[in-house]
């Protein structure tokens, strides 16, 4: 006997997503900080040497 979990509501789907790409934009944000950040170092110690 296999019991799926409920399906959730339309509203309750779009509240879903909305959360998920809420969270996706932060971590597109925190990776893109990264890669500049790594970029601004890796510029700063190639111009000191």
């Amino acid at each position: 006997m296999e019991s799926n979990p409920p399906r959730p509501s339309a509203r309750e789907a779009e509240e879903i997503r909305r959360r998920r790409r809420g969270r996706n934009w932060a971590l597109m944000l925190v990776l893109f900080a990264l890669v500049a950040l790594f970029y601004a170092i890796t510029v700063v110690k190639m111009t000191k040497s």
